[in-house]
């Protein structure tokens, strides 16, 4: 991942600008994002084929030309028999509305898998758009860590200047400011990529440079939760569309094993052959033809549509249980996060109080400055995981928004 980032950086045009607001972003994302596009494409697709389904067969029209270039007395072409004729195919057993009924509901299911597409982006979206914003969060900690360690690295310094402590210290101390450099610079990569990702993932023509603060804020906020029904889900509305199309696909193979009729009307021309010898006439000719479905009865379409079936009522099963699980879970997550975020603000006020009373002792000369070392190390992890408190808040309110099939974070602008 830091790879990608460094390439990133190095490839990034001159051009650059801040990233706007989560709402700003969804709504301007979703007009171009691929795979809405790849969506709204198959709809499109689904649609031809429900208008193809309902047309009906072509008509034939056929020419023959018999008895001639022969032996005689049918060696000329003066004694051939020309016939032109119409043949029209009739489907039997009810094949064109089941075929357009499979269309309607397969553009139905299209339909259904379009707001599976767009829940999912838009969930993908939010967690990408707050793990942004937490890693600009995280490069702001670190280089707050690092600052303080040069703090406490100037003090430890002055301090062996002065022959008040060991120049052990000293060293101790650079080491830990190298530390904190060190995890400043990582903060930097992980924020290059995460922007990085969220600009390719937005379709964006510059690459964003920064997160504005607008998510992490509102996991703070103690809000009612979305409450999801996992039976209203689009992923379980699109896995039962999807289970009636293969329903109505089994009929359609069904009814293909019925034979169709062929009904066929012409006129026939009668070259020398009329009542008196050598005088042309003319007579009309009429057939019907059925095929004898004595090898072919379609069973291996049909067996195959029931096996489609089995696997998408197997799917619908499974789309019920995942929603239902992840509704119970994404409930649990929320309600821990905020609890945990609450913890996190209380943790950090006594490590922000510990760490300068250290200072203080450490700069009278009553705490060693591994007490000092410590205390930020304390404050630092106190810090983060606030941060991360509130990523796992959004997170779990951003699935319950999935399984509801609403937008993330609606009120947020």
């Amino acid at each position: 991942m830091a790879g990608v980032a460094a390439l990133a950086l190095a490839v990034a045009p001159a051009r650059a600008a801040p990233a706007p607001t989560f709402g700003a972003m969804l709504a301007e994302a979703q007009q171009r994002a691929p795979l809405i596009a790849q969506s709204q494409a198959e709809i499109a697709r689904a649609e031809g084929l429900a208008r193809q389904a309902g047309a009906r067969l072509n008509p034939v029209f056929a020419v023959g030309v018999e008895n001639f270039a022969g032996s005689a007395p049918y060696g000329r072409f003066a004694t051939a028999e020309t016939t032109a004729s119409l043949e029209l195919p009739l489907e039997l057993g009810g094949k064109r509305s089941a075929r357009m009924a499979a269309g309607r509901a397969g553009v139905a299911a299209a339909r259904a898998q379009f707001a599976v597409a767009g829940s999912d982006y838009a969930f993908t979206l939010a967690q990408t758009y707050a793990d942004a914003e937490a890693d600009g969060v995280r490069l702001m900690l670190a280089t707050d860590a690092l600052t303080l360690a040069e703090d406490d690295m100037r003090v430890a310094t002055a301090l062996v200047r002065a022959g008040k402590e060991a120049e052990l210290r000293e060293v101790q101390a650079r080491t830990a400011v190298q530390t904190a450099r060190a995890a400043r610079d990582a903060a930097r990569a992980a924020q290059a990529t995460s922007l990085a990702e969220l600009t390719a993932m937005t379709g964006a023509p510059i690459p964003f440079t920064s997160v504005p603060p607008s998510l992490l804020p509102h996991a703070e906020e103690d809000e009612p939760l979305p409450q999801p029904d996992p039976l209203a889900s689009p992923a379980y509305r699109a896995a039962l569309s999807a289970r009636d199309a293969a329903a109505l696909r089994v009929e359609v193979q069904r009814r293909n094993a019925t034979p169709d009729l062929t009904a066929s009307f012409g006129v026939r021309r009668l070259n020398g052959q009329g009542q008196i010898a050598g005088q042309d006439a003319t007579a009309a000719v009429a057939g019907l033809s059925i095929p004898l479905p004595f090898f072919d009865r379609n069973r291996g379409n049909i067996d195959a549509a029931r096996a489609e079936l089995t696997a998408a009522e197997a799917g619908l099963s499974v789309a019920r249980f995942d929603a239902e699980a992840g509704a119970r879970s994404g409930l649990a997550r929320a309600q821990a996060a905020f609890s945990r975020i609450a913890a996190a603000r209380d943790a950090e006020r006594t490590a922000e109080e510990a760490y300068r009373l250290s200072r203080i002792g450490y700069e009278g000369g009553k705490l060693a400055l591994i007490e000092v070392l410590n205390a930020r190390r304390a404050l630092t992890e106190a810090r983060t995981s606030a941060v991360d408190a509130r990523l796992e808040r959004l997170s779990a309110e951003a699935a319950l928004a999935r399984l509801a099939g609403t937008t993330p974070f609606g009120d947020i602008r």
